[in-house]
């Protein structure tokens, strides 16, 4: 057997990687690196979007739940409760409440400006509501004992882009005691980036429905005096608000949104934005039509 090898022909058997192979190589390379890359990218963007849809969804829902919680006891005055302080005339109290469930402006002897107003051109609505109560909208017990209950003014409005409340003692705004110390009227955050506040008022007739208490329509807040007037109550309350991501993200096209009776609301960017809207039933005034039918 021969073990020689020639080298010279070693070497010529020996190939490499062309130039050509080579750069395609690299440009596949770049291409798989590319659409990695994007795959990554896409995704990143899916998820942080899918944030901040949800933290939007959660902000959304919050608030209206809120609203709902406390604005559903509109209307209520118990004189017979045990927890009520007495301090005051509470027949003629509860006649004031049972007839002011969202105060207008004028209708207190203090801070006469304070009142359901509808926005102008679409701006923002403020509600104003009456209730009996142990605390305010801030969670102020405003100088009462523990649990004691009271006649509670609660006012929602947005300022500076911030859903807010403020509460205050409805005795010191009827100028019947001076105001606690612990009243200082601040309003408080209840949930940041809301661009856009609107409020409708449902109205029933005893006299159309036999005091079913179903309202008949909706009117904003500058109708309220004369269906007062015309023998109307009010019995529910819609609210309709936009919310804003709270994230960079973009849309392509500008959104827009129909808030109740109000025309289409663009909103200033085109930020990620979602609307809420919920409809509620004031019982404790729908229980009181029913009873005077």
């Amino acid at each position: 057997m021969n073990l020689f090898i020639n080298k010279s022909s070693q070497k010529k058997n020996q190939k490499g990687f062309t130039l050509v192979e080579i750069m395609i190589s690299m440009a596949l390379g770049l291409v798989i690196a590319g659409a990695v890359i994007q795959i990554m990218v896409s995704n990143s963007v899916t998820e942080k979007l899918n944030r901040a849809m949800a933290s939007t969804q959660e902000s959304g829902r919050f608030i209206i739940n809120r609203l709902r919680g406390e604005i559903l006891m509109v209307g209520l005055y118990d004189q017979m409760n045990p927890k009520l302080n007495i301090n005051v005339d509470v027949v003629d109290e509860n006649n004031f409440v049972r007839n002011h469930p969202i105060i207008l402006p004028n209708q207190f002897a203090v801070r006469t400006s304070l009142g359901a107003v509808q926005g102008s051109s679409g701006g923002n609505d403020t509600l104003v509501v009456s209730l009996q109560s142990n605390m305010d909208c801030r969670g102020y017990a405003l100088g009462y004992l523990n649990e004691e209950e009271f006649y509670v003014v609660n006012e929602y409005f947005v300022a500076d882009n911030k859903l807010k409340c403020r509460g205050f003692d409805g005795r010191y705004l009827r100028g019947q005691k001076v105001a606690d110390g612990h009243n200082s009227h601040n309003s408080i955050t209840l949930l940041d980036d809301v661009t856009n506040f609107q409020v409708t008022y449902g109205i029933t007739d005893l006299a159309s429905t036999a005091g079913s208490a179903i309202p008949t329509r909706f009117i904003t807040a500058d109708g309220i005096q004369l269906a007062i007037d015309t023998g109307k109550t009010i019995v529910a309350l819609r609210i309709a608000l936009v919310v804003r991501a709270d994230s960079d993200i973009t849309v392509k096209t500008k959104p827009f949104f129909r808030l109740l009776n109000e025309a289409n609301y663009v909103p200033d960017d085109n930020g990620l934005y979602k609307s809420f809207e919920t409809t509620i039933t004031l019982r404790n005034m729908k229980n009181f039509v029913r009873s005077n039918a």
